[in-house]
């Protein structure tokens, strides 16, 4: 699935992206560490796997789109 990064604090290595719906989507620093990146600038396009926790979507990993 792909998403838009939205918000990222370095501190945390946690943030939220954009779903192409405009729906925001929290990820936590399990996620982000998974991608293996290092830095996310609001604006990029990334890459994002999901799972359902109930009613809840919850980001198992985010990292950069590629062509």
């Amino acid at each position: 699935m792909q998403a838009t990064a939205y918000t990222y604090d370095p501190e945390t290595r946690s943030g939220q992206v954009l779903l192409d719906d405009g729906t925001p989507v929290p990820f936590d620093a399990a996620a982000f560490d998974r991608g293996g990146l290092r830095l996310l600038r609001p604006g990029q396009r990334v890459r994002i796997e999901t799972e359902t926790e109930g009613d809840t979507l919850r980001i198992t990993l985010v990292t950069l789109q590629t062509l």
